[in-house]
């Protein structure tokens, strides 16, 4: 295992820059997430780290050797891509076996650290079979164990359940946290998945248009977003954003004040999750307006979709949609008038020129009921 650097790393292909002067730094046994939409330079950095690709700039180290101009097979990393990657003609434990092969390993040696691999994984009944024969969850299993089988400094893992179906998504993810606790590899994960990227990772590392926007913990990224684009892009569903102001004190959405918010007046976007809301009576003085756009059943709870007028009944301003998570056997008709209150605590509140996040809003004072007027 081994401390894993990137300084000042920028990537540029012809006119385009895809990454802008990465400092991260992974710590020794950390698993880290790399996540964000595509093309926000995740992928770029990891092969970057790989040696499958040279940076425009900047220093990448290993345990804190610099390896920018190593190639790949002299940075004792390994990597699992999203195909698997699996010689098709191969028994299972040869292609386990094939990098201790390439490296003159002991046969003995070999035969022995791909049994314990198999053992780990679960798949130490399917050494004989070749790939075409293992279902998908099974092949990632492999090309998971061809990689740890070699004990590397550095596990690379390149969004790799993006090829299985849901129910298998969700086995692989409790395998590998599984796999990363028996065995704490250093380990950097790419994922564009923000579902994956908080049920896995020790931290993560939220990225856009080649720069980071925040590091954190699950906690700190889901409860103290730095901006807007971390707010929107995780959570599932993710936060609702709202164009408000601040005035006279507080933070407000359509007219309707939300929460007290010490500020000089000026505009604002204003955040709260969907399990945060709760469904109202359209006259309901603490509430802001909204009128129902349709209802989405999940079985445990439904999703709400409405639409909120930011600049409040009759306004010009195009209507915000706004999702609310609600009991199960929750119904609304189309068009309905409703009102949503915000759970005490949980108003976020960013500025509306930089989408940076502002000072926390507080409850008002004045009432227990959240979301009541100054």
């Amino acid at each position: 295992m081994a401390e894993v650097e990137f300084r000042g790393v920028s990537r540029r292909f012809g006119d385009v820059q895809a990454l802008h002067g990465l400092d991260l730094s992974v710590a020794d046994g950390e698993f880290l997430i790399l996540v964000g939409p595509s093309g926000c330079g995740k992928s770029t950095a990891l092969r970057l780290l790989a040696g499958l690709d040279k940076p425009t700039s900047g220093e990448i180290l290993i345990a804190g050797r610099p390896v920018t101009r190593l190639g790949p097979g002299e940075r004792d990393i390994a990597m699992v891509f999203q195909n698997y990657a699996l010689y098709p003609h191969m028994s299972v434990f040869q292609n386990l076996a094939y990098g201790l092969r390439q490296r003159r390993t002991p046969r003995a040696e070999i035969d022995r650290r791909v049994r314990e691999t198999a053992v780990l994984l679960d798949i130490d009944g399917l050494l004989a079979r070749k790939p075409g024969q293992l279902s998908g969850g099974q092949r990632q299993r492999v090309a998971m164990g061809r990689a740890l089988v070699r004990r590397p400094q550095a596990f690379l893992l390149d969004e790799p359940l993006s090829n299985l179906d849901a129910k298998l998504r969700t086995q692989v993810r409790g395998d590998l946290k599984r796999l990363h606790r028996e065995v704490p590899v250093t380990s950097i994960y790419v994922t564009h998945d923000q579902v994956e990227a908080m049920t896995l990772g020790d931290r993560i590392c939220v990225m856009s248009n080649g720069e980071v926007q925040q590091i954190g913990s699950t906690d700190d990224i889901y409860n103290r977003p730095a901006n807007t684009f971390v707010a929107g892009f995780m959570g599932s569903p993710p936060m609702n954003l709202v164009s408000g102001e601040a005035r006279g004190g507080s933070v407000r959405v359509a007219g309707t004040a939300l929460a007290d918010f010490p500020s000089s007046d000026r505009p604002v976007i204003v955040g709260f999750r969907p399990e945060d809301l709760r469904i109202d009576g359209p006259s309901e003085a603490s509430t802001v307006p909204a009128r129902i756009d349709f209802c989405e059943p999940l079985g445990s709870h439904v999703l709400v979709h409405a639409l909120v007028e930011a600049g409040g009944p009759g306004s010009d301003a195009t209507p915000t949609s706004v999702i609310a998570q609600a009991p199960p056997g929750t119904s609304y008709d189309s068009g309905a008038a409703v009102g949503f209150a915000v759970a005490p605590g949980k108003v976020f509140v960013f500025d509306a020129e930089t989408g940076q996040a502002a000072p926390p809003a507080r409850d008002h004072v004045t009432t227990a009921r959240p979301g009541s007027p100054s």
